[in-house]
């Protein structure tokens, strides 16, 4: 059987930093291994976001300017992307991304850019410092590891209901202090790893997919799917 799934990219004509949109081209890569086809699209300034036209959202992250826009035109789209995250949609969110989830993040000149609460953590401001490196962190409840390279000054702290995605092996994380990187909350995966993520770490890409997979076609067999062993190739 073939599948379709329908990918909405937020604010993918301004967020593109480190080119995490390559995260959508592993997508399609690891999804086409699991017979299913994804129609992408891209969610911008002044369009509306209906949870129920999206099987799977992806947010990445950019420069401060675009970010400080991209800030003030998601409050627009708050109310259906928590209605989207608060019944088990899969979206995977990358730096600034992950950080407007969030209540707010401290900018570069220390002001705070308001995210739209859907998730419980905020993110603070470093002096003169950012988190750059390779990293390596191990996700507790699969002992996957995910390897990856975090370049960010903010200092992300999660809270209510929110775990990370790993716990850091080597380099600094969400904050460098409490060996947590990235955030998993219901189907929420946020991380400050580029590279990007999804092109080194095909199991979390196989996880996104099978989660797509299981809501939209909730009475199909997906054996081969689950089954299917996935090696990144990039």
């Amino acid at each position: 059987m073939k599948y379709n799934l329908n990918v909405a990219h937020l604010y993918g004509d301004l967020l593109n930093t480190y080119g995490d949109n390559g995260n959508l081209l592993a997508l399609k890569y690891y999804a086409k291994k699991m017979d299913t086809d994804l129609d992408i699209d891209i969610v911008s300034l002044d369009d509306q976001f209906n949870p129920k036209d999206w099987d799977i959202v992806f947010f990445g992250g950019g420069q401060d300017y675009e970010q400080t826009i991209v800030s003030k035109d998601i409050q627009h789209k708050k109310e259906g992307l928590t209605d989207y995250i608060e019944d088990g949609g899969p979206l995977l969110a990358i730096c600034g991304g992950y950080q407007l989830l969030g209540h707010y993040y401290v900018g570069a000149n220390g002001e705070k850019i308001k995210g739209i609460d859907a998730l419980d953590h905020y993110t603070l401001s470093q002096d003169d410092n950012r988190f750059i490196g390779d990293i390596v962190i191990k996700n507790a409840e699969t002992g996957e590891i995910y390897h990856g390279f975090e370049n960010h000054n903010g200092k992300t702290f999660l809270g209510k209901g929110e775990r990370p995605l790993g716990e850091v092996q080597s380099g600094h994380g969400n904050n460098g202090e409490d060996q947590s990187e990235g955030v998993i909350y219901k189907n929420v995966y946020g991380s400050y790893f580029h590279g990007p993520i999804l092109t080194r770490n095909g199991e979390l890409a196989k996880r996104i997919i099978l989660t797509a997979l299981s809501r939209k076609y909730p009475d199909a067999d997906l054996t081969p799917q689950k089954e299917l062993t996935i090696e990144p190739t990039f």
